[in-house]
């Protein structure tokens, strides 16, 4: 085979850009034919590559059986009814709508200031209008006398 063709294979190859048919060719390069001496330094890569290849387990392997998935799904769906119910209960609890006696009484107390707060509001509005008016009729005044 060619040297310049090996060459840039072996560029390709450590650059990530080679095929599969590419690979074939380098490691068949390097297992059967004579290396010259300035390649030599790849061929371990080569070797080890396809005592890696050639490598199988003796030893069987234990795999636990998976779970169904109707029984995953179970799980979660029961899971998921738990937390949403207490999710709801605690809700529930936590905002009773029984008022205490005390409670009733400084709703109603809120409510009354909050009716004379915007009766003040409306009043000092119309003020503020009046006061307008006051500031406009001594603008002409000014002019007038001038």
């Amino acid at each position: 085979m060619e040297l310049a063709k090996i060459e840039q294979l072996l560029d390709a190859y450590f650059e990530g850009e080679t095929n599969l048919e590419d690979e074939k060719i380098l490691r068949d390069y390097f297992l059967n034919e004579n290396v010259p001496t300035h390649l030599l330094q790849y061929k371990p890569i080569f070797v080890g590559l396809e005592a890696a290849r050639k490598e199988r387990l003796q030893k069987e392997i234990d795999l636990p059986k998976p779970e169904t998935a109707a029984f995953t799904n179970w799980k979660y769906i029961a899971v998921a009814i738990l937390v949403l119910s207490f999710l709801v209960g605690g809700v529930y609890f936590s905002q009773s709508n029984k008022l205490t006696p005390e409670e009733k009484e400084a709703l109603a107390a809120f409510e009354e200031s909050k009716k004379a707060m915007l009766l003040l509001s409306q009043n000092l509005n119309k003020g503020a209008e009046r006061l307008t008016l006051v500031n406009q009729f001594s603008n002409a005044k000014d002019k007038v006398f001038e």
